[in-house]
């Protein structure tokens, strides 16, 4: 899709970060929650919510490849 000019952001645990590095993917934002909960606890709304401000943010980064870890505020 990157190369159709179409941006793309994977969010994931951190648990995966080796592997994702080595795909050299154009943006990753790893994130310290449990494996199938990327974005964060359920019924966490201000945490998913700022984890997708986050990974939405990284789209306007020219950057590629970027591996960013997310700090909750």
């Amino acid at each position: 899709m990157e190369e159709a000019g179409i941006p793309t952001v994977v969010v994931a645990v951190a648990a995966f970060e080796q592997p994702l590095r080595k795909m050299a993917l154009a943006r990753v934002l790893l994130t310290p929650f449990l494996m199938g909960r990327p974005v964060g606890p359920v019924g966490d709304g201000e945490t998913q919510n700022q984890v997708l401000r986050a990974a939405l943010g990284m789209l306007e980064s020219t950057q590629r490849p970027t591996v960013t870890v997310f700090q909750q505020t």
